[in-house]
């Protein structure tokens, strides 16, 4: 079926805004990744890719496009595939177009790495979060706070040589997913301290 059949369905991918993590958007720059989102109705791959991954996002499309959307973004197995860098004013809206509900989108998907700064604002737009914790980095607890998040339901842990089987994933807890708790919730944390407690309480650190 052709993207433009399909109704809206936003499966982003961000690597943050620090750190490069080039595995990550060569996982999801991936035919066969590609062909997972299309069987499972996304109309869309979206990747925030930094500057070190434009490289190898422009050299994918070139070999792989089949022909150009409506939006000036190239389709690849019937998915329309687009990517950037980085916006200045945040990826907040990349976030709530995911979580669907905007133009017309259903929900869809964010694939993350663990950074807490990008994990916030996918709890704040309550839309389903794959975290793939960017191991090739020093000294960091991406995958210590990935794996309490999934203990804690909040998360799929995805890993790069394995993207295709987080997102049947999410597709199968979709209806069963569990919300980040919301700012007014009793114990009066804020999201942000809820997280640092989160990192406090459970692991012993904030990051």
């Amino acid at each position: 079926m052709a993207a433009e059949e399909r109704q809206p369905k936003l499966c982003f991918v961000t690597i943050g805004a620090t750190a490069s993590f080039d595995s990550l958007i060569e996982a999801v720059l991936d035919i066969r990744f590609i062909q997972t989102l299309r069987d499972a109705r996304y109309s869309e791959l979206r990747v925030q890719h930094g500057k070190q991954g434009k490289l190898m996002f422009d050299e994918f499309v070139k070999t792989h496009r089949r022909g150009r959307h409506s939006t000036g973004d190239e389709l690849i197995e019937g998915v329309v595939v687009g990517g950037f860098d980085y916006k200045r004013r945040g990826l907040a809206e990349d976030m709530r177009q995911a979580k669907g509900g905007i133009d017309g989108h259903v929900e869809g998907v964010v694939i993350s790495h663990a950074g807490t700064g990008s994990i916030l604002d996918a709890f704040r737009a309550n839309v389903p979060l794959i975290v793939v914790p960017n191991t090739g980095l020093l000294d960091n607890h991406q995958q210590e706070l990935a794996d309490e998040l999934a203990r804690q339901r909040y998360v799929v842990v995805g890993r790069t040589g394995g993207l295709s089987a987080s997102v049947l994933e999410i597709e199968e807890q979709r209806r069963h997913r569990k919300p980040w708790l919301p700012l007014n919730h009793r114990d009066g944390l804020t999201p942000s301290k809820r997280l640092m407690a989160v990192l406090d309480e459970e692991m012993g650190f904030v990051d």
